[in-house]
Order: structure tokens, then sequence, then C-alpha cells
């Protein structure tokens, strides 16, 4: 895990001050990368490095997990070829020696050095091949092009911003906010996360004219014309599958991902959060590593929210090793403003800090550099509940009406989706509810298709795509990084992606049961974890805290609100909405209160009037 930072002027040199600049936009987030810190100024015509008359800038902060040797470092230079590099290639191991067998010859152990050489032998296209994470940028002197490349699902961010004739492109939006000629919300975005509480839905940001690099794309730049091409290396496809044998093939499929995963020349461990994802992460890593894997987990101090009882009972069957967190509402309000800083833009909830905490935890108390997570479970084998909900829709679209009656009857009987809906947290797909504007909220906007669903395939590469994965790989990078640490996600394995796009959707619900392939396929997991009807994950009382502890806290922010001084809500009928919430008024969600006010936070860093 790394950072990076570049400038490219695509019609004349930089000047001699910017280069303290670019140095300070790669250094402030040294957190990313503190074991090591490269510069490069490159004049792509003349082919020179480290010239004072330059036109390419690279920057990088390295956090070693591969070839821990000062081999590893970054930028790396290969004759004509340079590149900047953050995340992993887990399938370097296969992808070197498929290249050594054909002749190549390699000066590294790194899975930096093996992009290199796959670009160099099979060009951009050839990007497909890898399994893993990664934003990367390659600067290619011989062809005078620049190549910047994003994962398949979002897991490594890039942001980049243009201004005429330069263009910057980051790992976090912080790096970039000194380049732009003046700092604006994108009021598109702010409106669809406050009235629908969507993020990270398509490569604009909270800030005016900062975009995303998309996933599974390369963007292409020729130096010589300044032209800009996109153009996209990767998409789904369907595998074939033997439905006798499927639940063997995805649990073969899910080890194998797990396992490519395990490797590091630092010391790994797992989150555990009691729910089937982690616990199923958790039960096979620990199998690979000879039960010696370390897990960790966050508990609430409030009983009805802590997955403790689950936690313990996957640690002590199954000899897993587990270390845990408990904190309080406390500790929420000492770290929202580090955590807003670390995320750069308004995040979804309380949860997010829990996430931030376990992992400061981790950073503090362990040699652990390396997390495996369980994102990405929910979004490939059908977990959240409106999953469910477009399944029956789905069902009675096609005349199954047999089928929807049974899936409902036994979600009732085995107590499971239809016992844990909740109206207020439904509503971002209900189009009667989405286009009811709250009163508060003085923008305008269009609303985004959240209740979209042709077919639960399409479904579920929305989500991946647009309406889950991205925001969650977001906050758990930045959380992750913020303490030096990587996080590696074996759900979203490309293998495993498109293995569970191409079976039945009825292996992924069945008898009112979601992710029923998971529960079917671990056969190892405790029967109490593996049949849970509940679904919690990293869960904190939220709703608790908002109403009582920090009800004082709320009020008193929103005395003098900045969100209202720039014209994007009513503090006045705002106060009135969380007053109503207070009253207990099943229309509004805790989410609700906690996003506005995580949005003013937010808002006071950047924009205070």
């Amino acid at each position: 895990m790394c950072g990076i930072f570049s400038a490219i002027n695509l019609k004349s040199s930089f000047s001699t001050n910017d280069y303290d600049i670019f140095k300070k936009s790669t250094n402030i987030i040294d957190y990313r990368g503190p074991d090591a810190c490269g510069l490069l100024t490159i004049n792509s015509e003349n082919k020179q490095f480290d010239s004072e008359n330059y036109n390419i800038f690279l920057g990088h902060r390295r956090l070693s997990i591969i070839d821990l040797s000062v081999e590893g470092n970054q930028p790396m230079i290969d004759n004509d070829y340079i590149i900047i590099f953050n995340g992993e290639i887990f399938n370097y191991v296969e992808l070197r020696t498929q290249l050594q067998s054909e002749g190549i010859i390699f000066k590294t152990k790194t899975d930096t050095e093996v992009i290199l050489k796959i670009y160099q032998k099979y060009g951009s296209k050839g990007f497909y091949k890898f399994n893993g994470m990664w934003a990367f940028i390659i600067i290619d002197l011989k062809e005078q092009k620049i190549i910047v490349s994003r994962d398949r699902f979002s897991i490594k961010p890039l942001y980049f911003y243009e201004n005429e004739n330069q263009i910057y492109f980051a790992s976090e939006i912080k790096q970039l906010l000194p380049f732009l000629n003046q700092k604006s919300i994108n009021n598109d975005v702010f409106y669809k996360y406050l009235q629908q509480s969507v993020l990270d839905y398509n490569n604009e940001t909270f800030f005016k004219d900062i975009l995303k690099v998309k996933p599974k794309t390369n963007l292409i730049i020729n130096l010589k014309n300044g032209l800009i091409n996109e153009e996209q290396y990767w998409d789904y496809e369907n595998v074939d599958f033997d439905i006798k044998n499927v639940f063997e093939q995805f649990k073969e499929l899910f080890t194998d991902s797990i396992n490519i995963r395990l490797r590091s020349d630092v010391n790994l461990g797992a989150l555990l959060s009691g729910g089937l994802d982690s616990s199923a992460i958790s039960l096979i890593a620990n199998e690979l590593s000879n039960n010696n894997l370390r897990t960790f987990s966050v508990v609430s101090n409030d009983r009805k929210a802590s997955e403790e009882h689950f936690i313990n009972i996957l640690s002590v069957e199954k000899n897993i090793k587990n270390e845990k967190l408990i904190f309080t509402n406390d500790d929420v309000l000492k770290n929202i403003d580090k955590v807003i800083f670390h995320q750069d833009e308004p995040f979804g909830g309380f949860s997010v800090i829990a996430q931030y905490l376990i992992f400061e935890r981790i950073k503090k108390q362990t040699d652990i550099t390396v997390v495996l997570c369980g994102q990405g479970g929910d979004e490939i084998m059908l977990g959240y509940l409106k999953f469910f909900f477009f399944y029956l829709d789905q069902l009675k679209k096609q005349g199954k009406y047999y089928r929807m009656s049974k899936e409902i009857l036994l979600s009732i009987f085995y107590r499971t989706v239809i016992w844990q809906f909740k109206l207020s947290s439904a509503k971002r797909y209900i189009p009667s509810l989405v286009n009811k504007k709250d009163s508060y909220i003085t923008l305008n906007g269009e609303l985004e298709n959240t209740w979209q669903c042709d077919s639960m395939r399409d479904r579920q590469i929305l989500d991946i795509d647009k309406y889950s994965v991205p925001i969650l790989a977001h906050f758990e990078d930045r959380n992750s990084t913020a303490n030096s640490l990587e996080s590696r996600l074996p759900f979203l394995d490309h293998r495993l992606v498109n293995l569970l796009l191409s079976i039945d959707t009825e292996l992924k619900i069945k008898n009112g049961w979601t992710k029923y392939i998971l529960r079917k396929s671990i056969n190892e997991l405790p029967v109490e974890i593996r049949w849970r009807r509940d679904k919690k994950g990293f869960s904190v009382p939220e709703d608790k805290w908002l109403r009582k502890d920090l009800k004082h806290d709320i009020l008193d922010i929103f005395s003098k609100s900045t969100l209202d001084e720039l014209g994007i809500i009513d503090k006045k009928k705002f106060l009135n909405y969380y007053d109503l919430f207070l009253k207990g008024s099943n229309k509004i969600s805790c989410d609700d209160i906690s996003k506005v006010f995580i949005a003013e936070k937010w808002a006071r860093k950047h924009f205070e009037v």
C-alpha cells in the first residue's frame, strides 16, 4: 500500500517554484507510505531524469509489503519506462514465472516490476491479466505517452484535476486542493448524498472539478499532441459452472482468493465482525496459516449492538486468536475530525469511525501491517436486505408467484430478511419515498435511479460498480492507510465475482436465506454463525447516541450552521426534523441525522464562511 502524486504539463515545463509544492502534495499523505519517499522529475522530450527543465513530476510514498529492500522503492525506472504504483498484484508470482519462462529478466522480487514487464510485452490491454487492486501511472518515453490505470472494483483510489494544459493525479483529494483555482462544492453530489445517502456512484466528488479515474479503465495521455483517450481493459463475463459441483467450485475459488492474498513479507491479520463474511474469511485464512492468524474485532458497550457473542463462538470453537476493542460515543467525538481529514469527503455514519478506530488499535498495539477484510461479500452474494425485495419483484414480473410466496413464507418462518425490514432504511429504493424531498434540504438536484432492477445480475453489477462497493472501498482504504495498514478484500477477486454473477439467483437467495451459496459451501463454520438470521457487521449504537449522548453536540453545532450559510440546508427546518427524530418518528432513520451532522463538520473544515 502506498500513496502517489503526479503533475504533467502537456505544453511547456513547470517552474522551479512548483517542485516544492509537488513535494508537499506527495508528503501530505506520508501515513500511506512511511517507509520511503521517492521524487522524480522527467523531461519527456529529451528523456532526461532529475531535470530542472521538466514537464513530468512523479512522487511516491512507500509502505513496504513485498520485497522490503530498497530495490522496491519507487518511482521504478526500467530504461524508457517509469512507474509509480499503489496497491498489490496478488498473482505476481505466477505472472513473473510465466514471463521468466519466456526469457524476461527481473532485477527485483516486486509486483511493481511485474506490472512494467507485462506492459512492455502486452501493452495497456494486458492489464486484464492482473488479479489485484491498483492505481498506477506508467511513463512510456519510447512511445511518448502516459498510461494511468485503476483496478476493476474501485479498491484503490486515483483522483485527477485538469487545469488548462496541466493534469494532476493523486491518491487522495487533499493532495489536489492546492491546485484548484477556487474550492467549490459539487451541488449535485451533495444533493444526492443528503437526499438518498449515495456516495461514490460516479467519477465526480464533493469538490467541483476533482474527478476519479473510473474503475477497470486506463487513461492514455499522448505527450506529443496532448490528447487523452479512455480505454476499458476488462469487463464482466459469464463463466461455466457445474450445477452439481457449484458449491465446491465456489469454495475452491474463495479459498484460492484468500490464499494469494496471504502473500506478504510483513505480518498479516484479519478483521472479524462476527458476521458471516468476516467469519468465513477468518476461518479459511486461519487454516491456511496453520492456526496462526490474528483477528481483530470492535465491540460496543451497548449489548444490543455488540457482536461479541458470535466473535467468541468462532474464536473459541475454531481456535482463532482474537483481540477486541471497545469504544463509546466519547471515542466518536474525539475522532470525528480526524476521520473527516482522512476521508476527504462526508461519509455515511459512525460505523466508519468505528472502522478507523480498530485500524488505529491494530497499528498502535501490534506488528500487523496487512489486514484481510470482508467488503464485497454482500454485493456478490446478494446479502443486503434490498436484494431479497428486488428478487421478489423479479419473481412477480416473471409470473413466478409460487416461488415468490414460498420465499416470503420461508423468510417469515426462519425469521430472516423480512423480520429485519425497516421503512426508514429502505426509502432510497422506493421511488415514491425518494421523490419526496426532505424539508430541510434547500439544494435542488436530480435523483439517482437507485431502485433500478432490470435483472438480478444487472442489479448486482450496479452495486459493484456504483452504489455500494466503491464507497465501502473508499472508507476502507482511507481508514486503513491513515494508520499505515494495507487492507485486502478476498471477495473482490474478479474470478469469484464472475462466478457469482454467472450462477442462478436461486443459489444466492433460497428459502428465505441470503448468501445461500456461502452458507452451504463453508461447512466448517459454526452452525450458529452459518445460519445467522440477523445482520449487523461492525455495528455501533448510532440511534442511541443521536437521541441521547450526542443530542447536546448536535443542537450546539447547528446553532450556527455552515451548511445553512452555504445554502445547502435550512438549519431551523433541520432542527425541527431532528426534533421529530427525538420524539421517535419511524419515518426518520438515524442515518438521516448522522449524515447531516458529519456533513456540517466537513463543511466547517473546508468552507466555513
